[in-house]
């Protein structure tokens, strides 16, 4: 078997336009075994939107756009981007300073996790439908909130609510107030540096939602390296990943109204929710690729419930 070369991206001056850039930075994904699922699934939809974005072109660029003759600064440009993510395994959304999710822009950078969540799915298409009175929601919370995308996303749904957003990164939490700043929702979201509520003000809310940290720690110990680039404080859930997710429980029980309702994204964690706390009833909530892994329990079942 031939061995890689030392310079992965030699002979990257042969490739002349973005179009060559594409093709060529899809075969670099597979012979380096660059991790996937941060940002994109695909290496072609990754290295497409880098090469967009590092050379200031729109994301709905067509064939023509992707075959015009780079210039050197521009070829040099994508020379520096893809060894960073080839060669240091660097994600891409650190490269770009951004992730979108829907339509929204967030700022991101290495002291946070990289945004993505099922709640993609459920705050604009399912919310409405699970709280009680969707106009007389008033006080919601993301813990766990990191850049704070799930916290601005509540903002914007729940129009007339006022947000809290809680984390116990300090780091984190500045990357969130450049979000708040950057969608103009510095007054109507508040930032707790906070271990769940331990630190926050004592008032109830409509809706409590958390994507805390929930993979096993083991599991963490062996995740591909663009993963162990994030805070792992952002992702380590403890011995069986339900750390974070009991003492949020716990301490949910007298954060809620009476028709308040607890949504948590937990990953793979559904089986073992079920059976720890099969007296508080999870319901797990339809996403479209059948993962289901975000769970609704209300106040009622919460205050029934000796956890």
């Amino acid at each position: 078997m031939p061995r890689r070369p030392v310079n992965p991206l030699a002979g990257s001056e042969q490739r002349r336009t973005p179009g060559d850039w594409l093709d060529f930075a899809v075969e670099l994904y597979a012979e380096h075994d660059l991790a996937l699922g941060q940002i994109a699934t695909s290496a072609h939809d990754e290295a497409l939107y880098l090469i967009l974005h590092t050379l200031g072109l729109p994301m709905d660029s067509d064939e023509r756009v992707l075959a015009k003759k780079l210039t050197a600064a521009q070829a040099k440009k994508l020379v520096d981007v893809f060894r960073r993510r080839v060669v240091d395994h660097t994600p891409a959304a650190y490269l770009t300073r951004e992730a979108w999710l829907n339509d929204l822009r967030f700022y991101v950078d290495e002291r946070v996790l990289i945004p993505r969540s099922y709640f993609l799915e459920i705050i604009p298409e399912q919310l409405d439908d699970l709280v009680a009175d969707p106009k007389r929601v008033r006080r919601v919370v993301d813990v766990c909130t990191g850049s704070a995308c799930l916290a601005i996303l509540l903002a914007k749904h729940f129009p007339r609510a006022q947000v809290d957003a809680v984390d116990l990164s300090a780091d984190a939490l500045e990357v969130a107030k450049i979000n708040l700043q950057a969608h103009r929702l510095g007054e109507r979201v508040t930032l707790h540096r906070s271990d769940v509520f331990g630190a926050v003000p004592p008032v109830k809310y409509d809706v409590i939602l958390s994507n805390p940290p929930y993979e096993p720690s083991a599991h963490c110990d062996r995740l591909p390296v663009e993963f162990t680039r994030e805070p792992r404080l952002a992702l380590d859930g403890g011995r069986d990943g339900l750390d974070i997710i009991r003492k949020l429980l716990r301490q949910a029980k007298d954060r809620l109204t009476p028709d308040g309702i607890v949504l948590i994204e937990v990953g793979g964690l559904g089986p073992a929710m079920d059976r720890e706390f099969a007296k508080l009833q999870p319901r797990w909530l339809t996403t479209t690729d059948e993962s289901n892994c975000v769970c609704l329990i209300t106040a009622a079942r919460l205050q029934a419930w000796r956890g």
